[in-house]
């Protein structure tokens, strides 16, 4: 703890750089017909999904600048006496600053006459692959706003599925999620399920895959920046949400917010219960209970036009039974009553201050706590064994951006401090091992640091540069630093609007805090296993890419190659549900990936398709962590690869104010870890799911939604993880009911 108050004093008080933001730039100009720049006109950007305005008037070169502007779809209008009112719709990405062009036409007649135009893709404005879903969109999907729920991820998110009951992004398990841009460190392998953040508590998701920028850190393998509810689309209102399907689900929430000028707050709480909370090991559903609770708020205040107050906070508790198979002739009499529970609390706080036009500094501290504490029956066999971690996280980040004219520069500092406690027991009850009890106990710490640079350099209006470097440093059980550059452009082509990318970067990723001593490491040893220190994962990065506009359409395709060293993965004790956290030596993820987004055809349905292809390779021996070195030399499909995955879905407006909304899932299966089956994978699967919702005037709506609606069932994933090898979950029918009321 010594170590952690220096480094968070330093962070806290730190005036100057370091980045992970939800906020882009707006930026234009109006010109009048001879293309003369017009001053004095104003020009309001108003979010679609809130309340949300900010108003500019124009100098004298005609140029407006909203600076701070959240992630999401807006809407710029520009007026002016004597001239028709001019609209643009634009989406925002994160560290962006797309320019908009007016022409204010003469009014030809006395009312006024609307020009509307439709801005291009987002996807234009960065060489980052990424997806933007709001909150409409994740409570129409089905399934998809449901507390323990990654739906709004894998519907929508190119390689990205769900197996042994994790997330993994292109055959990666290590992610980010930020909340209002800022981090939330967590450096465990795979040790928490569901998403991090209640999708009912999201306003906008911003996913990124690959290609980034040097002010978004490290994990390689997904980044999700959340714009939390604020409030602004909100006037003292509340909505309660209750559920109610089978396997004696529910899935509870009431939130409520409100804003005045200045002032903006929300806050939720939330329940859920269910007997299929894990993927089950077989058809049957047995001792799969899952139950949490938790609270969440964000608050923002504006001091002035300048100054700019955040805070975000989050509690959750979660509590899992672990499934088993009764069948299983190596579990029959055993007293399978494994439990798995989760504790993750978080809160971040922000301070934006505009500076100068195009110049924003924005400082975060914040705080982190997560836990999974997973407990066996005391008489199991053959064995029983305990596992307790925490780790808390002491931070923080400050932001300084620069738009000016070509140049979208951005500079940084992040880091945090680090304590982990540790606990792990196992008692033989076959006799075959001494035990080890009682349970070890190890209380390591580390810490990170990093600093960054990036510009994003328009060349011309149709070519765009970025380049960007990062430097960590890493000291817990071992102690490391690297340097990751950063290189990327793309090219615009005229009329057409297809927007063409290339990218080439280093990533590092800081290991767990995870170690093996004194009576731990004896008893290691008497597994015939051993322990060597986890070294960070270094990663190179190709990625190329082109975004095709047509008609309100967008089809974005790229390719991508990953070539890790140091690989992270996870590795079971002793046949039992007790992971700890291994690297192997080498390996090779590519793929191509594709997303189709249409708009809203005859203002009624709207249509997606994401499509992947990817081979996942792992090389060499187990180099880190709990190990046998067995893997071996050559390369072997890790066992979370899956070769095609395909979403197909959309909602679709229907009379009397319903609508339907649906996804199609088609996988080829993950690799075969049993070789008495033939074949290097499992077999492939389709499912289907639907949502019917209607709304009865403001205040209620009623929905009714179907998971694996043909009840497939297939073994989805046979390698030995936790629970076991997991079946396709079972058909979920369930009722949702949304009451909204003021107060």
């Amino acid at each position: 703890m010594r170590r952690a108050l220096p480094l968070f004093a330093a962070l806290f008080f730190l005036g100057s750089t370091a980045l992970g933001t939800i906020f882009g730039t707006v930026r234009g100009i109006v010109h009048d017909p001879q293309h003369r720049p017009v001053s004095g006109a104003t020009v309001t950007l108003q979010s679609k999904q809130s309340a949300f305005t900010q108003t500019f008037q124009t100098v004298d070169d005609g140029q407006f600048h909203f600076d701070a502007v959240a992630l999401g779809s807006y809407v710029v209008t520009v007026s002016l006496a004597g001239f028709e009112t001019a609209r643009q719709n634009v989406t925002v990405l994160s560290g962006t600053a797309p320019i908009l062009h007016f022409e204010l036409h003469l009014q030809a007649q006395i009312q006024s006459v609307t020009v509307s135009a439709d801005s291009a893709p987002a996807q234009t404005e960065s060489i980052t692959p990424t997806t933007l879903i709001s909150r409409e969109e994740i409570a129409q999907t089905p399934g998809a706003s449901r507390t323990n729920s990654l739906a709004m991820i894998t519907d929508y998110t190119p390689s990205a599925y769900v197996t042994h009951d994790q997330l993994h992004i292109r055959g990666g398990h290590q992610v980010s999620w930020l909340i209002d841009g800022v981090p939330i460190p967590n450096t465990n392998i795979a040790s928490n399920l569901g998403p991090q953040i209640d999708p009912k508590d999201i306003d906008t998701v911003e996913m990124q895959r690959g290609s980034y920028s040097a002010d978004y850190g490290d994990r390689t393998y997904g980044i999700f920046n959340v714009a939390p509810r604020t409030g602004f689309e909100r006037n003292n209102e509340a909505e309660l949400v209750l559920s109610a399907g089978n396997f004696y689900q529910t899935d509870d929430q009431l939130n409520f917010g409100g804003h005045t000028n200045r002032f903006a707050y929300y806050a939720s709480v939330n329940g859920n219960r269910t007997n299929l909370g894990l993927a089950p090991p077989t058809s049957a559903v047995i001792h799969d209970a899952a139950n949490g609770f938790g609270g969440f708020t964000s608050l923002i205040y504006n001091l002035d036009s300048a100054d700019q107050l955040r805070l975000v906070a989050q509690v959750r508790r979660d509590f899992y039974q672990v499934p088993f198979d009764p069948n299983n002739p190596n579990t029959q009499g055993q007293f399978l009553h494994d439990a798995n529970r989760e504790n993750d609390s978080f809160v971040t706080f922000s301070w934006v201050r505009t500076l100068s036009p195009g110049l924003l500094l924005t400082v975060s501290p914040f705080f982190h706590f997560n836990s999974a504490d997973y407990r066996s029956s005391p008489l199991d066999l053959p064995s029983s064994a305990t596992e307790d971690r925490s780790s808390k996280y002491e931070g923080g980040q400050a932001t300084l951006a620069w738009v000016k004219d070509r140049n979208n520069l951005r500079a940084g500092f992040y880091g945090f401090a680090q304590q982990d406690h540790q606990l792990f027991g196992v008692i033989f009850n076959d006799g075959s091992q001494p035990n080890l009890s009682p349970p070890d106990v190890e209380n390591p710490v580390g810490s990170l640091v990093s600093v960054y640079l990036e510009d994003q350099f328009r060349a011309t209006s149709w070519f765009t540069v970025n380049a960007g470097i990062r430097q960590t440093h890493f000291s817990g059980g071992v102690v490391e630093d690297a340097t990751s550059p950063r290189v990327g452009a793309s090219v615009r082509i005229p009329k057409l609007n297809w927007v063409f990318r290339g990218f080439y970067g280093h990533f590092y990723q800081a290991p767990p805090l995870d170690t093996v001593s004194g009576p731990l490491i004896q008893f290691v040893n008497q597994q015939n296993l051993g322990f060597v220190p986890l070294h960070g994962e270094r990663d190179e990065e190709h990625q190329f890419g082109v975004t095709i506009p047509l008609r309100g359409w967008t089809l974005d395709a790229d390719n991508f190659l990953t070539r890790a060293k140091n690989f992270f993965d996870h590795n079971n004790l002793n046949n039992s549900d007790v992971f700890f956290p291994i690297t192997i030596q080498g390996a090779r993820i590519n793929g191509w990936e594709l997303t189709l987004r249409s708009p809203r055809i005859r203002n009624r349905g709207q249509v997606y398709l994401t499509y992947s292809n990817q081979l996942a390779l792992g090389f060499g021996d187990i180099n880190g962590g709990l190990t046998n070195f067995s893997f071996g030399n050559g390369f072997k499909l890790l066992d979370h690869d899956q070769r095609n995955t395909l979403h197909i879905g959309g909602n679709y407006t229907l009379p009397w104010h319903s609508y339907a909304s649906t996804d199609i899932y088609y996988a080829s299966g993950f690799t075969n870890g049993d070789p008495t089956i033939p074949g290097d994978h499992l077999q492939p699967h389709t499912t289907f799911d639907l949502t019917l919702g209607k709304e009865f005037g403001e205040k209620f709506s009623v929905s009714v939604s179907g998971i694996n609606v043909a009840n497939r069932r297939v073994l989805l994933d046979n390698s030995f993880t936790f629970g076991g090898t997991h079946f396709l979950n079972p058909r979920e029918i369930f009722v949702q009911i949304r009451y909204h009321f003021h107060y």
